[in-house]
């Protein structure tokens, strides 16, 4: 895709975001800001029984871990700059901001891809193999999977960030988003951008296609697994240990494939329509998800619950 000839260089980028509807952005500056603040405080204390209480440290637990970790990470890179946007008039944002906002908000989102493959391949073991449950999951083995997520998400964001922020931006320096979300600054570089459409594809088939193919598998043989155990009681028991697991996983995937997958309109109303709508499902992937995250562990988790009423019950004797 080439725009044009020009060299002129873009110091900075203006994020559109809800500026063409004004009462929403004040709506959903208090909207976001409170779930900002459950998002820290939920898996803030997710990521502190994990440490302290000792009958949680356990691979499925130190994943949990991480998870908590890096939904604080991801939300932090992007949300103090939406609730930013929603209170200035002039909405912008300088290049290399641009460019560190970019890295982190994909590396975060490309390392939970993967690393909720290896939570995925932790719960196989747990019920297919429960016997050598401690051989094959043992520290030599979960962590460097750990470390694994977070090297690849980060490598990947590294080369997908670089080869956007060389390309050329002349003119047109408005970003139809609310951070600088790689496509939508894509569509500003005035250079042929064929070899960055070729580059995210290989790098979706690597932290999503290939994650979710081997989540897709591990559950098939814990259902089949699951089915073969006797009793009613045993299954539940079983389910029970893999369902949050399961549950973040269809949120997650379920609404990377609504928005990129749904249908585009041609009718220019439509389009309008269809343009908020797909920011705000933007913000319900950002923010809604790394919420609902802790939510979904501590009500189905009996552990977290006990471990998260010990941390409360210690905290009052101490005051």
């Amino acid at each position: 895709m080439v725009r044009s000839n020009q060299t002129c260089p873009v110091m900075g980028f203006v994020l559109l975001g809800l500026s063409a509807h004004p009462k929403l952005e004040k709506m959903f500056f208090v909207l976001i800001l409170l779930m900002y603040l459950v998002i820290l405080l939920g898996n803030g204390v997710l990521i502190l029984v994990t440490i302290l209480d000792s009958r949680l440290h356990t691979p499925m637990y130190f994943f949990l871990g991480n998870l908590s970790f890096l939904d604080i990470c991801y939300t932090t890179s992007s949300v103090p700059l939406i609730l930013d946007s929603f209170l200035s008039p002039r909405k912008t944002i300088s290049f290399s901001a641009c460019t560190v906002q970019m890295f982190l908000s994909f590396a975060m989102g490309a390392t939970e891809c993967v690393l909720l493959s290896m939570m995925a391949f932790d719960r196989y073991v747990a019920i297919c193999n429960p016997l050598r449950y401690s051989v094959v999951m043992s520290k030599a083995a979960y962590v460097p999977m750990a470390a694994g997520s977070w090297a690849t998400g980060s490598t990947t964001s590294m080369v997908q960030t670089s080869l956007a922020m060389r390309l050329p931006f002349c003119g047109d320096n408005v970003i139809n988003h609310f951070t600088c979300e790689i496509l939508a600054v894509l569509k500003l570089a005035c250079a042929d951008i064929s070899i960055n459409v070729i580059s995210m594809g290989v790098a979706n088939v690597i932290v999503l296609g290939v994650p979710v193919l081997f989540i897709s598998f591990s559950y098939v043989f814990i259902i089949a697994t699951i089915l073969r155990i006797p009793s009613a009681e045993g299954r539940k028991r079983a389910f029970s240990t893999c369902s949050a697991h399961l549950t973040v996983v269809v949120v997650f995937y379920g609404t990377i494939l609504f928005m990129y997958g749904k249908p585009k309109s041609k009718d220019p109303l439509g389009a309008d329509k269809q343009d908020l709508s797909d920011k705000l499902i933007s913000l319900f992937y950002g923010v809604v998800i790394p919420m609902l995250n802790p939510i979904i562990y501590s009500l189905r988790n009996k552990d977290v619950k006990a471990a998260v009423r010990n941390l409360v019950i210690q905290k009052r004797f101490t005051q």
